[in-house]
C-alpha cells in the first residue's frame, strides 16, 4: 500500500483538473481499501474514494482529507458469470469478454474508468446499461463495519442512478459480479440506432461480437469519447450533462418552447422512459440553446466533436471548467426552461 502526502489529484482525473490532497493512499486487496476506510471513518477524516478518475471534477483547492485510491486486481470467468475487482479497468475487462465470446457488455467498450464505478452510475451507453447483467455488487457497509453482498434488485439501479450514488457514504464497492450470454459470438440484441445502422443492420439484430465492439469504439473516438492523451477533446468526462427525464406535462411545455424558438415545424427528441415520462437529448438542447461543437475561447471549452463533453485544452482550470458549465446550463434553461444536471462527481465544488 502507497501513501503520499500533499500529492497532486488532477494527473489521478481524465479533466487532469484538481488540487492536492492532503494524503494519497493507493490500495491493491480489498482488505488495504476496508483498512483505509475504517481508519478515516473511525478517525473521523474526510475520505476520497478514486478509479479511474473519469468522472470526477475536483476543485482547485484540492481535498482536505484522504483520498483512497482502489487499484484492486482480479478478473474471473467462470462460463457466463464474470467477476471483477473493482479496480479493474474497465475497456480491458469488455475486451476480455468480447475475446472470450460472451455477450452483454461489448456496447460499452471504450468507456474509461474503473469496475467498481460502473454500478455507482449504472454505467450506459450505445444502448447497453451495467444493470441489464450485474447480478450481485459485493460492497464494503460504511454504516455497520460489514462486508455485503447487494443483489441487482437491491441496487436500485435507474438511468444513471443506483443506490451507491444515492448514498454516497455509506458503501464502497469492492466487487462486481456480471451475468453474461453466450450466443454463439454474437453479441446481444443492438439496440441503438446509430450502432445499428453503422453496422448496416436493423435494430434488434445480432452481429459478430467484436465487430459490435469495433464499430461502438469508433463511434466513440468520433465523439472525443475514447482517451487519447494527443486530443484535448478528451481531456474531460466524456458526458457532461445527463439527459434529462419529463413527465408529460413538462415535456409540453417544453415541445411549446422549442416551437416557439426554433419554428413550428421542429420536434425536439423524444424517447419513452416509463409511464407518463420522457427523455430528451442534452446534446441537443446545448446545440440548440447556441452551444454548439468548440464553443468557448478559454482554456475550457466545449469538445470540438461533441457538444456533450465540456473539455480541459490543456491549461484550464477548474473554475474555468465551472464558469462554461454554469454558461451552458443558464442558457439552456433561459432558451427551453429545462435545468441540465450534471453527470460527473463534484469534489470541494458545485455548479
Amino acid at each position: 500500500m502507497q501513501e503520499l502526502h500533499d500529492a497532486p489529484l488532477a494527473p489521478l482525473t481524465t479533466f487532469r483538473l484538481g488540487g492536492p490532497a492532503t494524503r494519497l493512499v493507493t490500495a491493491t486487496t480489498d482488505d488495504e481499501v476496508i483498512a483505509v476506510v475504517r481508519e478515516a471513518d473511525e478517525t473521523g477524516t474526510p475520505l476520497l474514494l478514486i478509479g479511474g478518475g473519469s468522472n470526477l471534477v475536483i476543485g482547485d483547492k484540492g481535498f482536505e482529507g484522504t483520498a483512497l485510491v482502489i487499484a484492486t486486481k482480479g478478473y474471473s470467468l467462470d462460463g457466463t458469470r464474470l467477476e471483477l475487482a473493482a479496480g479493474e479497468v474497465w475497456t480491458d475487462a469488455v475486451a476480455r469478454t468480447v475475446e472470450a465470446g460472451l455477450a452483454g457488455i461489448e456496447c460499452l467498450a471504450g468507456i474509461p474508468g474503473s469496475a467498481g464505478a460502473t454500478p455507482i452510475q449504472n454505467v450506459g451507453a450505445y444502448g447497453q446499461e451495467v444493470s441489464s447483467t450485474i447480478m450481485e455488487v459485493v460492497a464494503y457497509d460504511r454504516r455497520t463495519g460489514e462486508t455485503v453482498t447487494l443483489a441487482n434488485e437491491d441496487c436500485a439501479f435507474s438511468y444513471r442512478h443506483s443506490r451507491f450514488k444515492a448514498d454516497p457514504e455509506r458503501y464502497v464497492v469492492l466487487r462486481v459480479r456480471f451475468s453474461l450470454e453466450d450466443a454463439d459470438g454474437l453479441s446481444a440484441p443492438l439496440r441503438y440506432a446509430e450502432t445499428a445502422r453503422a453496422l448496416g443492420v436493423e435494430a434488434g439484430d445480432r452481429v459478430p461480437l467484436a465487430s459490435a465492439r469495433d464499430t461502438v469504439l469508433k463511434l466513440r473516438a468520433g465523439k472525443g469519447m475514447v482517451l487519447d492523451p494527443e486530443d484535448h477533446d478528451t481531456w474531460s468526462a466524456g458526458s457532461f450533462f445527463t439527459n434529462p427525464i419529463l413527465t408529460d406535462a413538462d415535456f409540453a411545455t417544453f415541445r411549446a418552447r422549442v416551437r416557439e424558438r426554433l419554428g413550428e415545424g421542429v420536434e425536439p427528441p423524444a424517447y419513452p422512459a416509463g409511464e407518463g415520462r420522457t427523455k430528451t437529448s442534452a446534446a441537443w438542447l446545448i446545440d440548440k440553446a447556441g452551444f454548439t461543437k468548440g464553443y468557448g475561447d478559454g482554456p475550457a471549452r466545449i469538445s470540438t466533436k461533441h457538444t456533450l463533453a465540456l473539455t480541459n485544452r490543456g491549461t484550464a482550470t477548474t473554475e474555468d471548467l465551472l464558469a462554461l458549465a454554469r454558461e451552458v446550463v443558464a442558457g439552456v434553461r433561459e432558451a427551453f426552461g429545462i435545468t441540465l444536471v450534471n453527470e460527473p462527481v463534484t469534489v470541494g465544488v458545485s455548479l
